[in-house]
């Protein structure tokens, strides 16, 4: 999920005049829940550093520290104001409370996984730090789960674009790990959706 305006190109030049701060920020934005591709500037950060423009522990330390600030940043914004954010946007698209009470309690059960493995999740990177202040996690346990997550997702990043962009031209690269982070996506989506599917349907037979 990008911008127009920020193509690969533009990023490009942007980690190339700013350097670790465009790393830095970008991602602190985009775990704060702007829709800003943080993957991407992520990839860009390994590759710059693999091409030798930049120091790929600076890159890896940058990468991390944006991930765990913006998504502090998000936890709180949703801990303190999210949920009626988030109901006068279901409203607007004709959701109601109830389900959206439904999503919270879904997303409390499986929070501490979500928090950890969604930064390798399309849309839930940018989300699960507001989602976990809506849904009331434990600051600690969202602490923990986040910097164990962020570690994690910016090691693999970080040196998977240092190595391989050596030998895979960028675009290339930018493509796998996007086309990657929609299965996971889709996945996702699936688990949920049908088991619930099926419990309804059911009910519909028992009743």
């Amino acid at each position: 999920m990008s911008f127009e305006f920020l193509s690969l190109e533009a990023i490009q030049n942007l980690a190339r005049e700013y350097g670790y701060w465009t790393v830095f920020i970008g991602i602190a934005l985009e775990n704060t829940g702007i829709p800003l591709p943080g993957e991407t500037i992520t990839i860009v950060g390994g590759f710059l550093a693999g091409s030798g423009e930049l120091r790929y522990w600076y890159v890896l330390a940058s990468a991390i520290g944006g991930a765990v600030l913006g998504d502090n940043f998000g936890y709180w914004i949703g801990k303190f104001g999210g949920w009626h954010l988030l109901v006068k946007v279901g409203r607007f698209f004709r959701i109601s409370e109830k389900q959206l009470q439904q999503v919270r309690n879904e997303f409390s059960e499986n929070a501490p996984r979500a928090v950890f493995f969604g930064r390798f999740v399309a849309l839930l990177r940018i989300f699960a730090g507001p989602l976990a202040g809506i849904a009331q996690m434990p600051y600690p346990q969202f602490l923990l789960c986040n910097i164990g997550g962020a570690t994690i997702w910016a090691s693999i990043m970080v040196t998977l674009s240092f190595f391989l962009g050596r030998i895979v031209p960028l675009q290339q690269l930018v493509t796998w790990v996007t086309n990657f982070g929609i299965i996971a996506l889709i996945l996702l989506i699936a688990s949920i959706t049908i088991p619930v599917w099926l419990e309804s349907r059911r009910k519909k037979v028992e009743g």
